[in-house]
């Protein structure tokens, strides 16, 4: 019997399309990408209309044969990776390897990996999309003559392995401009005051002063706070008005891939790597009991809003059946989408409604379950009748004194029966709040009032707040920096560089950071720009809808950077000079003056006439300066814990040091493969001091590896970590120690 041979991306996906499939079908999957650009070069030929020069990645020479011994039996095949530009790529990649053997070669497209999914998918087979890979070709390309040209010019002036890229180096200048607006930010002090009104019934309630003499109150200080509150509390007050009136509260659009993020990183403490490797999970398939390998969740790369006509109706008919006529609105509910979505994809939803979060919660892991409840409550509620409120406003008025209190009162929860569409979290409070309290039901206009108190409270204006993973993506997504597949991989980039730490759910530009983008901001300016950049990102769409040439875009790029980038190789030498800190210290070996300099570890003193003296060392006031609380402890004092450095590598010590001189590891949250007790952490040998990593249970285990372990789970076989390996001739590659598949940079992220 004739075979079709349907070509997927991961094995876990494989497995539930191949049950939907059954027989006549033969199911493989690539493991991934199978071509990248190589290590050792730029592969991009600028000179040849930019063409991108691919290699087979190293380790998939057997995958591609099996395709291709396959492929040669069936009698079509059909290529469905993940519908999105990486995934169109991976489809050409395959095709061109296997179009010689076969050429009737079908592309198909799997937004939602369920029975309906899959035949919908396979009935309507279509050509690769050239214009959607010539876009992510563009991409690759310009990022990779980024990399690799600005790279170099940063080793040169700062030191050796730090990177630049055109998108993340742009996410970089957001956050250390916020950094600088932090630190440059001076606090203005003002007051405020909230009157305790209690009428006439014995009913209390707190209003803030609203009003004097019909202007807002301008208080700067205390002196002038305590004298209005002295000439309040001769007059009399009485409640001028009562104004009530309905409100409504729409409910909020369903998920696409930055609000995912962005939600799941607020409630659920999620990195967005995270999200989007658990949603790669929902996505491929999860066991479901009698229901088997069953994708729970539409593609989670999307950035438009639209929902299929058939979800919507099988959603409205399960809020009917679970909570009555009145939580369903008269029209379905559309969402208008934003101004550069791409409308590829629908929204992210469930697949099918009636895998309610109760239903799926014993087949599901906890942080599967936690993201899944998410993305149903929130599409369940997007097709919700409004929460509805009575507003209430009262004036309290006496002389020129007006206050004024607020409340809000739910008479109809509509659609937060499901989901509380609490703030979003915000750049930084402005100011203090005031407190607050309810107002009484039976508070009418022309009431007279006794004052029971009047509170003045001190307040600053507060500093922007740092940026977390949730308001980057937000700000990102807002300027046009980057797509839906490229939000976690941008975040996660800048703190691997360590350009950022990540302290308490918030993003802290380094000294590295701050000293790596300025670099790049002043010689670079035009680039490294955010409108530059976010009209780059509408010229790689352009691209992908056949608007626009290739050669063009490469072009239109490339010209302004060649010129910058020429320009700041010339001055590298001399920048690099002027970025060395003078020292009032002379070196105890030769007697020249000794400079502070950047290395891998920080910053240290270096002597001047190197390469002839070679003397070295530490800071120990910036050390000191760079150590930071980790939430932790001391079980010995009770003081904190630090991050220090040491000859071994970095450590936590106790805070109140030399006090109490107790230390730990830190771990690298990875649980040791051997003894699955102990946790992963970085070491150092004690005589040349090269890094490799072990097991917190030595001696008792003696697990050690050179390689460097990666905290992202393979999106390949899903082992809990990888590795980063380097090599002379790749460079620095990812793979898996399970698998032992190598793994695309990149795709640690976006399948992550």
């Amino acid at each position: 019997m004739e075979t079709s041979f349907v070509i997927v991306e991961s094995p876990s996906k494989a497995k539930t399309i191949n049950k939907y499939l059954g027989k006549g079908y033969v199911v493989e999957a690539s493991v991934g990408h199978i071509k990248n650009l190589p290590k050792s070069k730029l592969s991009v030929d600028i000179d040849n209309g930019f063409d991108v020069v691919y290699e087979t990645i190293e380790g998939k020479e057997d995958v591609i044969e099996r395709l291709r011994a396959k492929a040669a039996k069936a009698k079509t095949v059909y290529i469905a990776t993940d519908p999105d530009r990486e995934g169109e790529a991976i489809a050409a990649h395959i095709a061109d390897v296997i179009r010689d053997v076969n050429k009737n070669v079908k592309r198909v497209l799997f937004h939602e990996i369920t029975a309906e999914g899959v035949r919908d998918g396979m009935a309507h087979p279509k050509k690769i999309d050239r214009h959607l890979v010539m876009s992510q070709q563009a991409r690759r390309a310009m990022d990779r003559i980024v990399g690799y040209k600005v790279s170099p010019f940063v080793w040169k002036t700062i030191y050796y392995g730090l990177s630049a890229g055109r998108v993340q180096s742009v996410a970089l200048r957001l956050i250390c401009e916020r950094e600088k607006g932090i630190k440059s930010f001076v606090p203005v002090e003002y007051w405020s005051i909230t009157g305790d009104f209690q009428t006439t019934s014995g009913e209390s309630f707190l209003a803030k002063l609203a009003k004097i003499s019909g202007s807002d109150p301008k208080i700067a200080d205390e002196t002038t706070a305590r004298g209005y509150v002295a000439d309040i509390q001769k007059h009399q007050f009485e409640i001028k008005s009562v104004d009530r009136k309905p409100v409504k509260r729409n409910p909020p659009a369903p998920f696409i891939t930055s609000t995912l993020q962005q939600d799941a990183a607020r409630r659920l403490r999620f990195s967005s790597k995270r999200t989007m490797m658990l949603a790669q999970k929902l996505y491929e398939g999860q066991e479901l009991g009698e229901e088997g390998l069953t994708g729970l969740i539409t593609y989670m790369r999307t950035d438009s809003t639209r929902l299929n006509g058939e979800a919507v109706s099988h959603v409205r008919e399960y809020i009917y059946e679970n909570y009555g006529k009145e939580y369903v609105p008269k029209e379905p509910r559309l969402y208008k989408k934003g101004k550069a979505s791409q409308d590829a994809h629908e929204a992210i939803r469930p697949t099918s409604v009636k895998f309610s979060p109760k239903v799926v919660k014993k087949y599901l892991d906890k942080d599967l379950y936690l993201l899944y409840e998410l993305i149903w409550n929130r599409f369940v509620a997007c097709q919700m009748s409004p929460a509805q409120f009575e507003q209430v406003t009262v004036d309290v008025a006496g002389g020129d004194y007006l206050f004024r209190a607020s409340d809000q009162l739910p008479t109809f929860r509509g659609f937060l029966q499901v989901f509380d569409d609490m703030q979003e979290e915000g750049p930084g409070e402005q100011e203090d709040s005031d407190p607050t309290s309810k107002i009484p039901p039976t508070i009418a206009s022309g009431q007279k009032t006794s004052i029971l108190n009047i509170l003045p409270r001190q307040h600053f204006t507060k500093p922007p707040g740092r940026y977390t993973e949730s308001s980057l993506v937000k700000d990102l997504e807002a300027l046009g920096i980057g797509r839906p597949s490229t939000y976690a991989l941008i975040v996660s980039t800048v703190i691997d560089r360590k350009y950022v730490e990540h302290q308490e759910r918030k993003l802290y530009a380094t000294d590295l950071g701050i000293q790596v983008n300025d670099l790049l901001v002043k010689y670079f300016p035009a680039i490294f720009n955010v409108k530059f950049t976010a009209r780059m990102e509408e010229e790689l769409d352009t691209i992908a809808s056949g608007k626009q040439d290739y050669l063009k875009v490469m072009q239109d790029f490339y010209e302004p950077f060649h010129h910058a980038n020429e320009k700041a190789h010339s001055l590298a030498s001399n920048i690099k000079k002027s970025l060395q800190e003078k020292t009032d210290q002379l070196c105890e070996l030769c007697g020249r003056p000794m400079v502070v300099k950047w290395g891998r570890n920080g910053r240290f003193m270096a002597c001047t006439g190197y390469p002839e003296c070679r003397n070295t060392k530490p800071l120990a006031e910036d050390q000191e300066k760079h150590q930071h609380v980790v939430g932790v402890k001391c079980e010995l004092c009770g003081g904190d814990m630090v991050v220090k450095g040491g000859k071994f590598g970095t450590f936590l010590g106790c805070s109140t040091y030399p006090s109490c001189k107790n230390t730990k590891p830190i771990s690298m949250g990875i649980k040791c493969p051997k003894c699955k007790e102990g946790d992963l952490i970085e070491r150092r040998t004690k005589k040349r001091k090269r890094t490799f990593y072990g097991c917190s249970k030595y001696p008792a285990c003696d697990f050690a590896s050179w390689d460097k372990p990666m905290n992202e789970p393979c999106p390949l076989c899903g082992n809990s970590f990888v590795v980063m390996k380097y090599s002379q001739t790749k460079g620095e590659y990812v793979i898996c120690p399970e698998c032992k598949q190598e793994i695309v940079k990149e795709e640690v992220a976006l399948r992550a």
